[in-house]
């Protein structure tokens, strides 16, 4: 056999070998769900890390793998930045954030957190592979899969990693020309064959701290139309609340009890929608 076509055969075996890892992990993990949208900016980390913060607090075993290699935010969004993951067994363990909430990022194995992570579409794709095969989440009800904007390189490794996944959720502004980029996410979805399991319209009109009145800067209700449009659930509307910067820079959940209601009260009812659709 001519040396480039072993090669090419060993890295097949090979891959075969770390799908079936991938999947014997995965049948460990009841729910798994894939947090994107079709543009950054519209605040997907603070959606997949809160809505997993959230179902830990309600006593949940629960996972948060951050798959933007570029911009790992999660670390800081749940209190975790500084922290390294251990090895046992060969294997990566998660650290773990309050309310017992498992986080791997990439941003945990840089040695400088301002280091760019400049790889081409291969290696990105072989990076987030071996992140996810070489993770001991154990037993989870969920695991969170943080994507970064678009539908290129990193949503399809993931989403061919995990075949059995529940779905896609989706994570849009009021804004047409984030619509616009989220109706592509949810044709990407359907391309896998990964089905939406709902939208999130965040930045959905502004909650003053000072009277509570909501004023719809971004507009509001674009994500409800845009869902019944493409025919898929709609999980609900997040306000923009000015204390939520604080709390996801200080690594504290947006629906713990020091949160303002607005949004503790919108994330709850989004979550609890999102569970009954599982069901």
């Amino acid at each position: 056999m001519p040396a480039d076509d072993q090669t090419a055969t060993e890295r097949l075996k090979q891959y075969e070998q770390q799908q079936q890892t991938i999947e014997q992990r995965a049948s460990a993990i009841d729910h798994i769900l894939l947090v994107m949208s079709g543009k950054g900016g519209v605040g997907k980390s603070t959606v997949a890390a809160n809505m997993a913060w959230t179902l830990a607090r309600e006593g949940a075993h629960v996972g948060l793998l951050d798959a933007d290699l570029h911009g790992p935010n999660a670390p800081v969004m749940t209190g975790t930045d500084g922290q390294s993951p251990t090895m046992a067994d060969g294997l990566l363990q998660p650290v773990i954030a309050e309310h017992g909430l498992k986080v791997i990022s990439m941003g945990m194995l840089l040695q400088e957190p301002d280091t760019p992570t400049i790889w081409r579409g291969p290696l990105r794709a072989s990076a987030i592979r071996q992140l996810i095969a070489d993770v001991d989440w154990g037993e989870l009800d969920y695991l969170f899969v943080d994507l970064p904007p678009g539908t290129g390189d990193e949503p399809l490794t993931v989403a061919q990693a995990f075949t059995a996944a529940d779905g896609v959720i989706i994570v849009t502004t009021p804004q047409r020309v984030s619509q616009d980029d989220c109706r592509k996410a949810i044709n990407f979805a359907g391309a896998v064959k990964l089905p939406v399991v709902g939208v999130i319209e965040n930045m959905s009109g502004f909650v003053c701290p000072h009277c509570g009145e909501e004023t719809p800067i971004f507009s509001s209700g674009g994500g409800r139309e845009m869902a019944e449009q493409m025919d898929v659930p709609f999980l609900g509307r997040l306000p923009l609340v000015p204390e939520v910067v604080g709390m996801c820079d200080a690594g504290q959940c947006v629906t713990g009890p020091d949160a303002p209601e607005a949004i503790r009260a919108a994330f709850t009812d989004a979550v609890e929608t999102l569970v009954a659709q599982l069901r």
